[in-house]
């Protein structure tokens, strides 16, 4: 991949048919410059970067200036001091005596870092050790044509959560990135083959699609005959209680003879799966995810069965959903929320973005016909548009959910038609906004911080949470996501995040140690903290009169976020038994599957998850999770965190298959 080594160029960052911003790339003797800025949904990042490289193509100085994606301030450093290397950033500062044959892997940097990566880890053969810690991986995987140009296609992996996707000519320059985890195939692309974007996005998807197929012949394990799960208390959520020591049977993808005790001999055809008294629930649901290729592997190693989409690439999401229903990838069964939005300069990348009322119609006619769960309105709605778009889409059976129009109240909202509301910020901007003040914006985020001092028992409050009472409207809360944006801090993170962090790649690392709020005042930083707490009391108080509250992330697509939501909705005062029954069978009615999901229950599908210790006392068990069975095909999350490069947290069960030594009755 060595070529001219020139770095330069203009790159247009896009998604679909949207463009969302740019990038310049420029290199002289002294170094390589970056200018990158990008602008979606209010909010994007605005970066300075200078780079210095050695012969190797190792970084020796790195400077990196501007704003992250929700405005936090960015100034970061790297030199190189004779053999050794030492940094300052927003999430760490650090010294490695060794680091001069090491590889930086940048906290906040543009997408043209991972160019930088690629050609590192090419140059050292493949691979290369990467500062902080960890090791970068890079392949040519394949070559195409794009447009006139002939185009090797690069994979990285190691220096991110997911892989990245690079495009590189013969001249060994920077056609274009894609990020694995990018929901909506947000592409840094060249401007010269800027109309081949969706190309590029299609062999990005096959590449990964093929990668995806190869990890689920490795990790499923499809048992022919009986499987008999033994040893295990099985949750029951009417009870909202465990039962004794019980025995579960499994036959061709359904639950069929569950007993107390484990009397039943076992058949020579038979896989007996040991529980070691040990904890099974039915597989939990997410509520609230825009899931991508490989993150649906980290929700269902994280024991989430079922996910609710709130919103993507409706073409990339189709394609994914037909391949896990298939069983050819991993992943959650997928319940599709249709986005709709409103032409704005403020406007999300969605595939109906909406001129007028007419096309926004249009749009809950294209989800009705495809078979969508509901559609989710975005902020540049205009406020007199809900209505009737509510009124056709529950005409055509589709509910209404979504974030507030601009300039409106969510007790408007649920007059003109929303089933449900999405996020804790959104039910209390009415609360908290003063007029004028546009949520399309970051406003949406830094008006929280005068939620410490909101009354929770004022009349407009009562009022609202009144009308979800008389209406019976729910609330996504994505609890864990607020959590994150509110509180996490430069250096420290959350220390919701310790049971997981040190195991995940560097780069997750580091950017779970930065804040998020656009500001690095104190008495603010405190009212953001402040605020938080006050979120949790609203909980509560939607939860102590009766409404649901729908446990949803909204985050990376982790899966661990997950956990923590459980933890955060006992924290705000549920039983922990309260909380495994919402995440999975109040969930499963909620969604219309109580039928075949939502309980460990004869006839129901095999769903479900094996845990450690007991989640009725210690909510904190769901993390404990040592096998997930999806559909009768049962999976480790060892083995699936060990293909991510993520270290594994808890072992398989014992299994004995027909083809092993006969087991005792």
């Amino acid at each position: 991949m060595r070529g001219s080594e020139v770095h330069g160029g203009s790159y247009a960052v896009v998604a679909g048919e949207e463009r969302l911003g740019s990038g310049t790339v420029r290199s002289d003797a002294d170094g390589i410059g970056v200018t990158y800025q990008v602008s979606n949904n209010g909010r994007g990042a605005h970066l300075e970067e200078w780079i210095r490289t050695d012969s190797d193509e190792l970084p020796v100085s790195w400077t990196i200036d501007g704003k992250s994606d929700l405005g936090g301030s960015v100034a970061e450093r790297m030199d190189t001091d004779g053999s050794s290397r030492s940094w300052v950033s927003q999430a760490d500062e650090g010294r490695d005596p060794d680091g001069a044959r090491k590889l930086y892997i940048a906290a906040d940097c543009s997408p043209y870092a991972g160019w930088l990566y690629a050609r590192a880890a090419l140059g050292a053969g493949g691979s290369v050790d990467a500062l902080p810690s960890g090791k970068v991986r890079a392949s040519v995987s394949d070559q195409v044509r794009v447009g006139d140009t002939e185009v090797d296609v690069v994979t990285v992996t190691g220096a991110s959560l997911f892989p990245q996707y690079l495009f590189a000519d013969a001249g060994a320059n920077l056609v274009a990135s894609i990020g694995g985890g990018s929901t909506y195939r947000e592409i840094l692309v060249r401007e010269d083959v800027v109309t081949q974007a969706n190309t590029l996005s299609r062999v990005q998807a096959q590449v990964t699609a093929d990668a995806l197929e190869g990890i689920q012949q490795r990790v499923r394990n499809r048992y022919d005959g009986l499987v008999r799960i033994r040893n295990v208390r099985i949750f029951d959520p009417h009870e909202k209680r465990l039962t004794g020591p019980s025995s579960v049977t499994v036959w061709r993808g359904r639950f069929t003879r569950i007993e107390p005790g484990d009397t039943e001999p076992a058949g020579p055809g038979d896989t007996i799966i040991d529980g070691a008294g040990g904890t099974l629930v039915a597989g939990f649901h997410d509520m609230h995810v825009h899931l991508s290729a490989w993150s649906s592997l980290y929700y269902l190693a994280a024991g989430v069965t079922t996910v609710r989409d709130m919103g993507n690439d409706n073409q990339m999401l189709d394609e994914l959903v037909g391949r896990i229903d298939a069983g050819v990838v991993a992943g959650p069964t997928v319940l599709r929320s249709g986005l709709i939005e409103a032409r704005s300069p403020y406007s999300v990348r969605a595939d109906v973005v909406a001129e007028s009322l007419g096309e926004a119609l249009a749009g809950v006619h294209w989800y009705a016909d495809r078979g969508y769960h509901q559609i989710k309105l975005y902020n540049s709605i205009p406020a007199e548009w809900v209505a009737p778009l509510a009124a056709e889409a529950h005409r055509l059976g589709l509910r209404v959910v979504g974030h507030l129009p601009a300039f409106t109240t969510a007790h408007a909202m649920i007059e003109a038609g929303y089933d449900e509301i999405t996020h804790l910020n959104q039910l209390m901007l009415g609360w908290l906004l003063e007029e004028g003040e546009d949520s399309r914006t970051m406003v949406r985020v830094t008006s929280m911080a005068r939620g410490a001092g909101l009354d929770l028992s004022s009349e407009a409050v009562r009022r609202t949470i009144a009308l979800m009472r008389e209406r019976g409207i729910g609330l996504d809360a994505t609890v864990g996501f607020m959590e994150r944006v509110l509180r996490m801090r430069s250096r420290t993170g959350l220390e919701a995040d310790a049971p997981f962090l040190s195991h995940m790649p560097v780069s997750f690392q580091r950017g779970r140690r930065r804040t998020w709020v656009p500001t690095t005042d104190e008495k603010e930083l405190a009212a953001y903290h402040a605020a938080f707490a006050t979120m949790l009391d609203l909980v509560t108080v939607v939860d102590g009169n009766g409404l649901d509250v729908w446990p949803g992330t909204d985050d990376e697509g982790t899966g661990f976020t997950y956990h923590r939501e459980l933890e955060l909705l006992v924290a705000a005062g549920l039983a922990p038994a309260t909380v495994l029954r919402r995440a999975t069978y109040d969930c499963a009615r909620y969604l219309g599957l109580e039928r075949d999901h939502g309980s460990v229950e004869y006839g129901k599908v095999a769903s479900c998850v094996l845990l450690d210790g007991d989640p009725t006392v210690d909510i904190g068990a769901v993390r404990a999770v040592r096998m997930v069975m999806k559909d009768g095909d049962a999976y480790f999350p060892a083995d699936i965190y060990r293909e991510l490069g993520v270290e594994p947290f808890s072992p398989p069960p014992a299994v004995r298959r027909p083809t092993d030594e006969p087991a005792s009755a």
